[in-house]
């Protein structure tokens, strides 16, 4: 690579890298299926007015211009000008309302595309980054029962991750509407600051988020502790939860009969369904808590969070949460509640930390070898076969010397050479034979028949 070439926060996997993505991908895809959501992919590209959409990230945007048109930019309003997609739930909200006529509801969907976001790269976080989601979209209203389903589904994905390094995930849920019912019963009326700041507490600890309330949401230093009180909030089932709920409103006076409470106890009856729900499903895959509030505008109900055992350093892996205004034509809504996983950042853990590694480069079980370029659709011909038979084969590059043929085949980790029949020293054809370049046994082999032993054929992902 030339000097200077490397760009920060864009990275490109190795080809033996690129494997482990390929088989996450493949594994995530296949449990959506397996729960029956849709694959579809949306264009890169989005109008700034819907990109500005979702509030503080807007920010991190990557506009685009052609050459022609720099210097000029600033002649087009942001909102019409195109820029890349950050996220997959804008271009979703986007692509609902424009095919609403033949899509069917609730549109479950699925989608793992590049995304890009101009934040601050370091281990993990990337500028340009696979993205793997599942939504379930309604028309007009969309049952609470999917807020509980979603995360579950996605539990069991990651589930399947653990052969490749990943530790185990728990979702961590609350309710944008219980924070915003305690918040308002406060006194406060910066909601959607409030829940920005809060969602820094994990990132600044809670003496940082009590001035940031204080100074940038109008908060009191008694609102702010109070904020605070109900982000540390713990318990082990619903019931636990409404009684400590209604504990801390007493102590803090949010009346019962007021409206604010009636909000936040909307927001509690759900999140109890959620946990009690989960726990009877699959015990310990969603717990409640009350400091996940997620710094994005757009969310109105459940909100959640995704962490590894053991690997804090890495933050939240998976997110996402109910949305109930971002899709809609209109009078008509599109409510949706989907989740997110940063396929970069699992990734690069798997591949940097658990150690994840492909078994072998090439998917090829089979390289057959050239004895000279004469011979080379002989050759073509043989992998052809196998090929129709479902093994992977590859052909040598070059009609060069038995040894630095198969000492290619080594380096891309192929396991087996193939000898093409060639005659004798005493004229006689001799029949194709196949060499295990890993364990030195050499048999002959006939391409119609021939079969690899599994273990060797296979290209896997190893710890």
């Amino acid at each position: 690579m030339a000097k200077g070439a490397s760009i920060s926060g864009f990275p490109e996997w190795l080809p033996s890298e690129r494997v482990v993505e390929q088989r996450v991908i493949d594994t995530l895809r296949r449990v959506f299926e397996l729960n029956g959501f849709i694959g579809i992919e949306t264009r890169a590209v989005e109008t700034g007015a819907s990109l500005l959409k979702k509030g503080e990230t807007s920010k991190e945007i990557y506009l685009l211009s052609r050459l022609q048109e720099v210097g000029h930019e600033s002649d087009t309003p942001i909102e019409d000008r195109l820029g890349l997609h950050f996220d997959l739930t804008v271009p979703l909200s986007r692509y609902v309302v424009e095919h609403s006529g033949t899509l069917a509801f609730p549109f479950k969907r699925w989608q793992i595309q590049k995304v890009w976001r101009g934040e601050r790269p370091q281990e993990g976080r990337f500028r340009e980054f696979v993205q793997a989601d599942i939504d379930v979209v309604g028309n007009g209203d969309l049952p609470e029962h999917y807020e509980v389903e979603l995360p579950l589904v996605m539990v069991s994905a990651l589930e399947q991750l653990r052969e490749f390094g990943l530790p185990k995930a728990t979702v961590h849920a609350n309710n944008r509407k219980l924070s915003e019912g305690f918040y308002r019963g406060l006194g406060l009326t910066d909601i959607e600051g409030v829940l920005r700041e809060i969602d820094k507490l994990d990132k600044i600890g809670a003496d940082e988020v009590a001035r940031l309330l204080v100074e940038g949401c109008g908060a009191n230093e008694t609102q702010a502790r109070a904020c605070l009180e109900l982000a540390e909030l713990t318990a082990a089932d619903g019931k636990e939860l409404a009684e400590k709920f209604d504990a801390l409103c007493a102590k803090h006076g949010i009346s019962t009969d007021s409206e604010a409470y009636a909000l936040a106890r909307q927001g509690l009856d759900t999140l109890a369904m959620i946990v009690d729900e989960a726990a009877r499903i699959r015990p310990g895959s969603v717990i409640a808590d009350l400091k996940i509030a997620r710094g994005l505008d757009y969310y109105t109900g459940s909100v959640y969070e995704t962490f590894l055992d053991g690997a804090d350093s890495l933050g939240s892996i998976c997110s996402g949460g109910r949305y109930d205004n971002l899709a809609s034509q209109g009078s008509k809504r599109y409510p949706g509640v989907g989740l997110s996983i940063g396929l970069s950042r699992l990734v690069s853990y798997m591949l940097h930390t658990a150690g994840a590694h492909a078994s072998r480069i090439s998917p090829a079980a089979v390289m057959v070898a050239v004895w000279n370029e004469d011979d080379r659709p002989a050759a073509n011909a043989i992998a052809n076969q196998l090929r129709s038979r479902g093994i992977a084969a590859d052909v040598a590059p070059t009609a060069a010397k038995l040894g630095k043929q198969i000492k290619y085949a080594d380096k891309l980790g192929i396991p087996y050479v193939w000898f093409p029949a060639a005659a004798s020293e005493d004229g006689e054809a001799k029949g194709d034979e196949v060499k295990n370049i890993i364990t030195g046994d050499q048999t002959p082999a006939d391409a119609k028949s021939w079969e690899p032993d599994t273990v060797y054929a296979r290209q896997t992902v190893n710890l």
